[in-house]
């Protein structure tokens, strides 16, 4: 008896090192893997905050958890499942969904710049006179959701083509990982973000202090400032991202050119430089590829397919 427990002892021990070990993998995996898909959350986190711009306060908060709701449900429930799937039967198409993320990031970039710039909008604006609030709640929600699953997907296709050398083990537990510490992230810093002027207010109303009161009085007046910067981060973060992963999958499949005329230009920068002009460089010129390529793809859909009725 002594024997049996010490050696289950034994086993429990290896199996708890085990885990432990796997634990260790997914967390170090899902750290590189993060840090790959740092464009997309940014895009994401300054993407969000326009879908409750213009709508009333109060129903700004309960907007944001029904889009996280989606969130989890798009990387959890359709995405990771897919994922794996793809990574054990058709691996080499991982490549094709990331450019074509990549495409549509571009085409969502280049469709801003060109709406700043003066071409036509597309799709109804908190401008527009809404006869229905809650119906127009629901299709920005929808709208958000739909986003967040394309975002998402090309998160999840990022994340995967790091971990691609992993068990399937692992590569579940850092999609997972990823998948819901992005969501916690960017959704929790948009309900900041889009509360931030609603605590400004209190704190001009309801401050006890000057200095609380002026402080307020910052936030208030910062918000349109700060939602605006966000807006062009978001755009800017849109075409480098889609640029770059159109460059990066065109040189998987034997088109490495582009991508070694513009690491070319990187280095010869970075030598001049110094290492964050060289980058600079190259995530300029990733934009500029994806500002160009985006445009194409307004082109075929606006003008050609005369497909402009809504995003």
């Amino acid at each position: 008896m002594p024997g049996g427990l010490v050696a289950l002892l034994d086993d429990v021990s290896i199996i708890a090192r085990t885990a432990a070990a796997s634990v260790d993998d997914i967390a170090a995996a899902a750290g590189r893997a993060g840090s790959k898909t740092a464009g997309v959350v940014i895009d994401d986190a300054a993407v969000t905050p326009s879908y409750v711009t213009g709508l009333s306060p109060a129903r700004e908060l309960p907007i944001i958890w029904n889009i996280t709701k989606g969130s989890l449900k798009n990387k959890l429930l359709i995405l990771l499942p897919g994922a794996l799937l793809l990574s054990e039967f058709l691996p080499q198409a991982i490549v094709f969904i990331l450019m074509l993320g990549g495409a549509y990031l571009s085409y969502e970039g280049a469709e801003k710049v060109l709406e700043k710039l003066g071409g036509a909008k597309h799709g109804k604006t908190v401008d527009d006179v809404i006869e229905d609030p809650e119906a127009f709640e629901q299709q920005r929600t929808s709208g958000a959701i739909r986003t967040d699953l394309i975002l998402s997907a090309e998160i999840m296709a990022i994340t995967l083509n790091e971990v691609a050398a992993e068990d399937l083990l692992t590569r579940a537990g850092v999609l997972a990982l990823v998948g819901i510490a992005v969501t916690v992230g960017v959704y929790g810093a948009v309900g900041l973000i889009v509360k931030m002027d609603d605590v400004g207010l209190h704190l001009c109303r309801e401050g006890r202090t000057s200095a609380g009161r002026k402080f307020g009085d910052m936030l208030v007046h910062a918000m349109p400032k700060l939602l605006t910067v966000l807006s062009v981060v978001g755009t800017v973060a849109m075409l480098w991202v889609g640029g770059g992963i159109i460059l990066h999958g065109l040189a998987e499949v034997g088109v490495s050119g582009p991508e070694h005329w513009i690491e070319g230009i990187e280095h010869g920068v970075s030598a001049i430089g110094g290492g964050l002009l060289g980058w600079l460089s190259f995530a300029t010129l990733s934009a500029l590829g994806g500002l160009l390529l985006g445009a194409v793809i307004v082109f075929v859909l606006h003008k050609v397919l005369k497909l402009g009725s809504g995003h």
